[in-house]
């Protein structure tokens, strides 16, 4: 047996009802929807992220980490199980980053209150894109702005134009969610082929960690 044939077989060792459960979820995840995390520090935050990424069909985040920030310990109780599905990428800089996620075909949006920010609303979610959330008191940085495609922000009318970043985060890819079930990306399989089977084999394997 080759080891594509073991790998697509990991299914078959799964109770039909969780082989069901895994495939009805690898059908709906969203290959060409990102999430990056630049120098984001609370645990709790990192988790309520990873956690709405999987809700939603998320398949990878990318967490950004430089100029002396480092990634924070997560609590194993409340983030252990959303990472086990949903696959976790970590990059010392800005620019490494985002040189992937262009090479993968993916615009890439900030989060930033600024002049030239459009409306989440008014962004067009069911194409490639990558959007990016900043540091709790920063925000994202400068080379980020400044590298990106563009700039977004969520509409409000409080008094206080501010949101957490794991809420504002949840908004944003929840309006993904809405305009991506409307376009049916979410009763065809983005993933194709072998690249199907690989997540298929990924998910069905019981021995895999997460870091």
């Amino acid at each position: 047996m080759n080891k594509q044939s073991k790998e697509i077989s990991l299914i078959e060792y799964r109770s039909a009802e969780r082989a069901e459960k895994i495939k009805n979820v690898v059908n709906k995840r969203q290959p060409t929807l990102t999430i990056v995390l630049e120098n984001v520090h609370d645990p709790h935050n990192v988790s309520a992220v990873i956690r709405s990424c999987d809700a939603v069909g998320i398949l990878d985040i990318h967490f950004v980490y430089h100029s002396g920030q480092s990634f924070p310990v997560l609590a194993e109780k409340s983030s252990a199980s959303a990472r086990k599905w949903v696959f976790t990428h970590k990059h010392n800089s800005i620019e490494d980053c985002f040189d992937l996620l262009r090479q993968q075909g993916k615009s890439i949006f900030t989060t930033a209150m600024s002049v030239d920010s459009v409306s989440l609303y008014e962004i067009n979610l069911t194409k490639p894109i990558a959007l990016v959330f900043g540091n709790e008191h920063s925000g994202v940085s400068e080379k980020a702005l400044q590298l990106a495609d563009g700039n977004f922000l969520i509409p409000q009318v409080g008094m206080i134009q501010s949101l957490n970043i794991s809420v504002a985060c949840a908004v944003t890819i929840y309006e993904a969610y809405r305009q991506r079930l409307i376009a049916g990306m979410y009763s065809e399989n983005q993933l194709k082929g072998a690249e199907l089977e690989r997540y298929l084999n990924l998910f069905s394997d019981n021995s895999r960690t997460y870091k």
